[in-house]
């Protein structure tokens, strides 16, 4: 397992729809690029998905391989397979980080998510998302917190890892 991404930051995104990538992200995505060298620009793949998703999910490069390997190994054909391909090939973006920091949105990502202005980056382990900050808002925290409401008021998150396997 490689770095993980953390934390959370709100960038301006300009009429050009140029972004930037929070810094400790750069350097994840660097790390998680088996092909980047100093003076490269790392590599990432953006999966937007079909018309329910309403956030952009960024992987690495190593995150991208898992799950395309994973992919792979379903059966040619199957359902599951199709779905997935559909997904992770068809509705996704392979681009780069400018030398800058930036991320390039083209028109039809920024459409997709109705993104202007401002972007809301937030890490998920091996990928990080990009929403629009009120979407976000509406939809993501109203979940989170739906979720932590169904939960006892002296509940402890680590309680899920109990039984997850590992060291």
């Amino acid at each position: 397992m490689g770095r993980r991404f953390r934390g959370e930051s709100h960038h301006k995104v300009d009429s050009k729809g140029r972004v930037s990538i929070p810094a400790s992200f750069r350097r994840v995505l660097e790390a998680s690029d088996p092909n980047w060298q100093p003076g490269d620009a790392p590599e990432l793949v953006i999966v937007y998905g079909d018309h329910r998703r309403q956030y952009l999910e960024c992987y690495t490069m190593e995150a991208i391989e898992e799950v395309d390997a994973k992919i792979a190994a379903l059966p040619r054909g199957s359902k599951g397979r199709k779905i997935l391909e559909r997904i992770f090939n068809g509705q996704s973006l392979p681009t780069t980080v400018d030398e800058t920091g930036r991320l390039v949105l083209p028109a039809k990502l920024r459409q997709k998510i109705d993104l202007d202005k401002e972007a809301f980056f937030i890490a998920s382990g091996d990928t990080f998302q990009i929403w629009k900050p009120e979407t976000y808002e509406e939809v993501e925290m109203a979940e989170a917190e739906k979720l932590m409401d169904e939960l006892p008021d002296d509940f402890d998150p680590l309680e899920f890892l109990d039984g997850a396997g590992g060291a």
